[in-house]
């Protein structure tokens, strides 16, 4: 069964094992396809997919419809940008390139209302359900799930730091900018990418956080659950439409 956005942030946080994909190519439509495939989560993609927060709205209804959850990713974690996704309904966000602990508590902190971040106050918006949610605002901060990128060199030096500031429910590791930080461009199977994703799963195991990687076939992605990981992020819309128009292409030529 499907997962509704509350659920997720849970599920995360009691690190079972969770599947979705990416949805980069900003549709509302490709987002209730997949949401109807069955993942567990739908991850909407603000930093490199096509979309924009003017469609994020029809694509978080597109994958409600069908109760299916959904995860963000903002295209910075400026405090702007974060409170506008949030206030569009989204309760859990995907923080890219977050290359310290300081990074992190500055990330962390715009995802919750006061006193425990700076969050904009304000109830005309979907996710105080337009003013008709009557509760404290405070009381919908554990709601919020916050997914930190670990990108980078810097990021991996400093991840034990990062995955103990509070409100950090996850660490993600960006395989593409990572092997690229680390000089290894595109290799997976690198030592030095071999030792950057076993810090990062002992800094997430030291402080009772979940890890999380993308991975672009099931193949390595069934891998790196055995390695620990439990938040999977399997390929993206595109790369599947890609591949099967090409595969179809292929074989009917033959």
């Amino acid at each position: 069964m499907a997962a509704t956005s509350a659920t997720l942030t849970q599920r995360i946080r009691d690190r079972e094992p969770v599947l979705g994909t990416f949805v980069s190519l900003g549709s509302p439509a490709v987002t209730n396809l997949l949401a109807c495939a069955g993942y567990d989560y739908l991850l909407i993609d603000l930093e490199h997919g096509a979309g924009s927060e003017t469609v994020l709205q029809n694509q978080l209804f597109a994958a409600e419809a069908e109760g299916v959850a959904t995860m963000v990713r903002t295209e910075t974690f400026d405090r702007i940008r974060i409170g506008r996704v949030l206030d569009l309904g989204a309760t859990a966000i995907m923080l890219p390139r977050v290359d310290s602990a300081e990074q992190a508590s500055e990330a962390v902190a715009h995802l919750h209302y006061p006193p425990d971040g700076d969050r904009g106050v304000a109830a005309s918006n979907r996710a105080r359900r337009w003013s008709m949610r009557t509760d404290p605002f405070v009381q919908t901060n554990r709601e919020v799930a916050a997914i930190v990128q670990i990108e980078s060199v810097e990021a991996v030096r400093d991840v034990e730091r990062i995955a103990a500031v509070p409100g950090v429910d996850a660490l993600f590791v960006g395989p593409s900018d990572l092997s690229h930080s680390l000089g290894v461009p595109g290799d997976l199977d690198a030592p030095a990418f071999g030792e950057a994703v076993d810090a990062v799963l002992a800094a997430a195991r030291a402080n009772d956080v979940a890890a999380g990687i993308l991975a672009a076939t099931p193949e390595r992605a069934r891998a790196f659950v055995a390695d620990g990981f439990t938040l999977m992020v399997l390929s993206a819309d595109v790369n599947m439409l890609a591949g099967a128009a090409r595969d179809a292409l292929a074989r009917t030529r033959q």
